[in-house]
């Protein structure tokens, strides 16, 4: 038998040949979340991944949490007492920030669409705005005049560069996101003539990058970016979010990030900004990061079937409650995530089958010819790296199935 056609996993205990979620077998814990499919996502898990980065980071450093990665209420009011902020990207995500614990002042919104209703939400709840484009900036200033209250803002940078080596580009060429580098100082003169109170600047190059030198690279380039545009500001530059793009593994041959590196360019990239600008606090924005490899997808074996010499587990679950797995929702060439047999982790025999969804497509697949312990009806597959664009970035709707209930352990 080959070996498995996808990423290893070791964050999560394995006894009995069980999977342990939050200190629980998996069999117990569907008992107890009571219907598949479910994802499950583990407190522990979170709470070490902040801790592993708070050793290594600057202390002066602000980490925030990128609610787009996974906007579960619980979770999120999790992570409020673990990081310095919270970003969001939708008024929906504004009101799960607001019944945190952070304060307003701790909570910052980025988007290219934003709605003039969730302007005026932000602005009445004191929020950090981040300047998607001249536009948007005249209409808070609008919205900030009539409801007679200042505006905290800030000025997301299209850099005239990108993260390399990244799963997502996010800065550099032509971009919905942000303002373009060269646009910026003839804005930062609006912002002053507005009367807006700007904070500072927002710089994301890109997303999923697992090379410790490439994120080094790209924060020392926003480092000195913001600090060449600060020189047009009306006021210091208070605040500079470089974004996040820490990656995981989710494929073979794939390794995980170098923290230590990272640490250490980090480091380096706060000295700069301190040296030249020490009233300028350094924010990074991580979501997928601090997430992903904590939480788990969970689905059920309705039928083990057999096709012209291949096996097929049909299950209760698929792409319409976690896309990203089906290979959809990015990838170019379909991969395998790390998916398993939870309740038979090693398993006395092994096999190479496709794991498919409900669904009336045959792109409801969830993997494709993996090696994993033999199924039967009632067996409980695992889809790992589950925690971050999972359910809410999945068509729940499509083909009217039950949406997946989420537990956090």
């Amino acid at each position: 038998m080959n070996a498995p056609l996808h990423a290893s996993q070791a964050q999560f205990a394995v006894r009995d040949d069980c999977l342990q979620i939050g200190g629980m077998a998996l069999t117990r814990l569907a008992e107890r979340v009571g219907r598949t499919p479910f994802y499950a996502y583990e407190r522990g898990a979170i709470a070490a991944r902040v801790a592993a980065l708070r050793r290594v980071l600057p202390e002066a450093l602000r980490l925030h949490y990128a609610m787009k990665a996974n906007p579960m209420p619980a979770l999120v009011g999790l992570l409020a007492g673990l990081v310095d902020g919270i970003d969001v990207a939708s008024g929906g995500e504004l009101k799960t920030a607001l019944d945190t614990t952070l304060a307003p002042g701790q909570i910052s919104f980025a988007g290219p669409g934003k709605g003039d209703a969730e302007l005026r939400s932000a602005v009445a709840a004191g929020i950090l705005i981040n300047l998607e484009s001249e536009r948007e900036m005249e209409r808070v200033a609008i919205i900030a005049e009539s409801l007679g209250m200042d505006a905290q803002v800030a000025i997301r940078i299209n850099p005239d560069f990108e993260l390399k080596q990244a799963g997502m580009k996010m800065g550099g060429g032509a971009r919905q996101f942000g303002v373009d580098a060269e646009s910026v100082p003839a804005m930062l003169r609006r912002v002053g003539q507005l009367g807006l109170d700007f904070a500072g600047f927002h710089i994301f190059s890109g997303a999923q990058s697992l090379s410790a030198a490439a994120l080094a690279e790209s924060q020392l380039h926003s480092v000195r970016l913001a600090l060449r545009l600060a020189q047009c500001a009306p006021a210091p530059m208070r605040s500079l979010n470089i974004g996040g793009g820490f990656g995981v593994p989710y494929f073979p041959g794939e390794r995980a990030l170098d923290i230590d590196a990272l640490g250490a360019s980090l480091h380096a990239a706060h000295e700069a900004l301190a040296s030249a600008s020490p009233q300028t606090r350094l924010v990074i924005e991580l979501g997928r990061y601090l997430v992903a490899e904590a939480g788990v997808y969970v689905c059920r074996v309705i039928e083990r079937k057999l096709s012209r010499g291949k096996v097929f587990l049909v299950t209760d679950g698929g792409l319409h409650h976690h896309l990203a797995a089906s290979g959809n929702f990015g990838q170019v060439i379909r991969k395998n995530y790390p998916v398993a047999i939870g309740n038979k982790m090693r398993g006395d025999v092994r096999e190479a089958v496709s794991v498919v969804g409900p669904l009336c497509t045959p792109l409801d697949l969830l993997a494709d010819q993996l090696e994993m312990a033999r199924a039967e009806a009632g067996d409980l597959v695992v889809v790992f790296q589950s925690g971050a664009y999972g359910l809410s970035a999945s068509p729940t709707a499509f083909l009217g199935h039950p949406a997946p209930l989420e537990v956090l352990v």
